[in-house]
């Protein structure tokens, strides 16, 4: 097997592929490497990763803890949705999961998944959630959904460099000297490429704040700049696992670098938020089949858009958990208002990117010498729904993609859902269409009354259980932004602006 600078350590060890790894396996790694503990990452309610360190003290231990897992306190990792009386679960872990930790060179790390009493999935768990919506999904539909997550966040330092600054909004794919953290999105880029093999690239962004105005001495005098490490399309439960490790993969790089690394939605006026863009792809046989022979937009995938464009207005309950989320949300700032979709456009709710299609070897167009064609495998088309940020409940938003995804390829009228919500152009400059098309939901308070309203949809089957939504309303309630705006538009414009930056900056590290 042939090994790249970025392939998993483990693969070089074991000189096998993730899914092949056996406890034996772990064991052996155990050894080679005179690993000290072995430490396991679950996602608790809070949407972050949590952590048990275990001692290796022999090898009888590490076989134990390798087959059997061990237990957690089920009620502090899921106040309020479990029991102290019934708070017991097992946390067990997945092999193909395994990765050295980059912070601590004598652990070999885990991602767990929850187990009850009964030895099955705990059905309230995140991860198991989204895990019973794809194999619904898989068993409906007869095909595979695979996702990838576009993580936007912003890196604060304390650079004292005052030369080559950024310009305001114009930080799009900007390069050193105008960027200063090159080096450090390296370093997050390989150690999440390494671990999850699923990194497709990184770059700046748009945004950057040459100082951070705030009352929180965490962030406050700092330096911003946005940046995007965008991922590779995998299997939706997989999916969701990676953009929870790498969240937590760049928070620690970020510290040790003696930055902050925040993914909340928005964090100064004027300036780009930092949005959670989730695309996806079918795949029937293990090949995209987004596209038709014609190269058009494919029957499958214009059912999956009627089905999200049906969800829409709940799916912001999983994925714009916080106040600030509304006034990222907001005309003329690349963020969707409306529910509609369209070809390129990053004005609408969802966008169809640029594939591939019947373009094929585009590089030998520019390089003449280039004679053998190169092995392509699919077509690369993707849908990007643009509503979540950094807020979102990664696990609980992926399972309601999949059940809207569920939806549309299972009832007729997605597809005439799909075809009334086809737009072209900028929707905000055409008032007409503007108004003909389905509001997102502007606050947290009316997300919440929403999912209320149409729990149906997600607790059908069983998959979300009736606490999980409870949890999810109960959350979006206690921001109180019903009359946010309204309430903000009334102020003085310096008091306006110093009460939205409170806003903003309360939930740095929300989830």
């Amino acid at each position: 097997m042939t090994y790249y600078a970025l392939s998993n350590p483990l693969c070089r060890i074991l000189d096998k592929t993730p899914d092949q790894f056996t406890r034996i396996d772990m064991i052996n790694v155990i050894e080679k490497k005179n690993i000290e503990r072995l430490t396991f990452h679950y996602t608790a309610l809070d949407g972050k990763l949590k952590e048990l360190k275990i001692p290796v003290t022999g090898r009888d231990i590490a076989e134990r803890i390798l087959a059997e897992g061990e237990r957690v306190d089920g009620s502090s990792l899921f106040k309020g949705m479990v029991d102290a009386g019934l708070s017991d679960l097992y946390v067990v872990p997945v092999y193909k999961s395994a990765f050295l930790n980059p912070f601590d060179e004598n652990s070999l790390d885990f991602i767990c998944r929850y187990l009850g009493p009964d030895g099955n999935p705990a059905p309230f768990a995140m991860d198991n959630v989204l895990h019973a919506a794809y194999e619904l999904f898989k068993k409906n539909c007869g095909v595979e959904l695979h996702a990838m997550g576009e993580l936007e966040f912003y890196l604060l330092s304390r650079d004292e460099e005052f030369m080559y600054h950024a310009s305001k909004q114009k930080g799009y794919h900007a390069s050193a000297p105008f960027i200063k953290c090159g080096p450090i999105l390296n370093e997050m880029m390989r150690h999440i490429s390494q671990i999850t093999g699923a990194v497709k690239y990184a770059h700046s962004e748009v945004g950057y704040v040459e100082h951070v105005f705030s009352q929180s001495e965490e962030i406050r005098g700092r330096q911003g700049e946005q940046l995007e490490i965008e991922f590779l399309p995998r299997p939706i439960t997989d999916a969701a696992d990676h953009l929870v490790l790498a969240r937590w993969l760049i928070r620690n790089i970020a510290h040790r670098n003696g930055c902050v690394a925040t993914f909340a939605p928005k964090i100064e006026e004027g300036v780009a938020g930092s949005g959670l863009h989730v695309h996806m792809e079918l795949l029937k046989n293990g090949k995209n089949i987004m596209r038709n022979g014609q190269a058009e937009l494919s029957s499958e995938a214009k059912q999956i858009i009627g089905g999200l464009c049906t969800y829409a207005d709940t799916l912001t309950a999983f994925g714009n958990t916080t106040a600030a989320s509304y006034l990222r949300l907001v005309p003329d700032q690349e963020a969707p208002t409306r529910v509609c979709w369209s070809d390129l456009n990053r004005s609408a709710m969802i966008r169809v990117p640029l594939g591939w299609g019947k373009m094929r070897h585009l590089a030998r167009k520019l390089n003449p010498n280039e004679s053998e064609a190169a092995e392509v495998l699919s077509n690369a088309q993707t849908i990007e729904l643009r509503t979540p940020d950094g807020s979102a409940l990664i696990h609980f938003l992926l399972a309601g993609i999949t059940l809207a995804a569920d939806w549309g390829l299972t009832n007729k009228e997605s597809l005439q859902k799909a075809e009334s919500l086809y737009v072209k152009g900028n929707i905000f400059k055409d008032k007409n269409l503007l108004e003909k098309l389905p509001s997102i939901p502007r606050s947290c308070v009316a997300s919440s009354l929403l999912l209320d309203e149409k729990r149906a949809f997600y607790e059908r089957n069983n998959i979300f259980p009736p606490s999980a939504i409870d949890y999810v309303a109960k959350l979006l309630r206690a921001e109180n932004d019903e009359i946010l705006n309204k309430s903000l538009s009334e102020l003085p414009p310096d008091e306006r602006l110093s009460e939205t930056r409170k806003i903003m900056h309360k939930d740095l590290h929300r989830h």
